[in-house]
């Protein structure tokens, strides 16, 4: 437990009320020479933005490496609900990472994956459902001994279930191409420009297919994976309105070739 009996606890006088939940961390700003206000998306309360003081102190050198990007982390909060930055009481590591730390690779996909969330997550309302999902995908890939080169062609493939814009399937027994701009498999060349070729389908079948660890398992050469990370990319730059172009983009790449 993060706080003994802490809950709930009320002040009254300003609408502040103690709240605890478990956290991503996304993001963080410095605020002053110590502090920092960090976006740390939480299973109860969807996204929000929290001071955290003091942690950028010689005296808290520790603190600030559970800010690191996609940090899973339990906290106690001053939630005031009258403004947009709470205040952090406690924050410890709810889970700490044990190979991506040390994996180039990982560390890498872990880093593209945090700009996928930055761009994507916006709610500010609880989605346990998509919370306890990053947090057991973020840790089997920890975990993994598998490869790590696909996993997130499939976590990205997987998370547009939760965005509303997960590839659809007709009753068709083949599906050829895979139509960008309308998410949907087709057995024809689709009239729109933004399609998936024939071989390229084919992968990216197998991804939307398969789970985690059979995603590992396959067999795709670098170009290969190249063209399906800027295929999954534009799909998500069509669907959702406001995605921005990503910089670890071209580092991944270059790291996966």
């Amino acid at each position: 437990m993060v706080a003994k009996k802490l809950l709930p606890r009320y002040y009254s006088s300003i609408n502040i009320v103690l709240k605890q939940s478990k956290g991503i961390v996304l993001s963080y700003v410095k605020y002053s020479e110590s502090s920092i206000i960090a976006r740390i998306y939480t299973r109860d309360f969807g996204l929000q933005s929290y001071m955290a003081k003091g942690v950028r102190s010689r005296k808290s050198k520790s603190k600030i490496a559970l800010f690191e990007p996609l940090s899973q982390v339990e906290i106690v909060t001053y939630h005031n609900e009258n403004k947009t930055i709470h205040t952090l009481k406690e924050i410890r590591s709810h889970y700490s990472y044990q190979s991506i730390p040390f994996d180039e690779i990982k560390r890498s996909i872990l880093f593209f994956l945090d700009e996928i969330l930055i761009n994507t997550i916006k709610e500010e309302s609880s989605n346990e459902s998509l919370f306890d999902w990053l947090a057991h995908s973020l840790t089997w890939f920890d975990l993994s001994e598998e490869s790590a080169l696909n996993f997130h062609l499939a976590f990205m493939i997987q998370l547009s279930r939760f965005l509303g814009f997960y590839p659809k399937k007709s009753s068709m027994a083949n599906h050829r191409f895979f139509d960008l701009e309308n998410g949907v498999f087709v057995n024809f060349i689709p009239k729109t420009a933004n399609y998936l070729n024939e071989e390229l389908t084919f992968h990216f079948n197998k991804l939307y297919e398969n789970t985690f660890e059979e995603a590992a398992k396959l067999s795709l050469t670098s170009s290969q994976r190249r063209d399906l990370i800027n295929a999954l990319v534009n799909y998500y730059k069509i669907h959702f309105p406001g995605f921005k172009d990503l910089k670890s983009v071209d580092v991944l790449k270059a790291i996966l070739s």
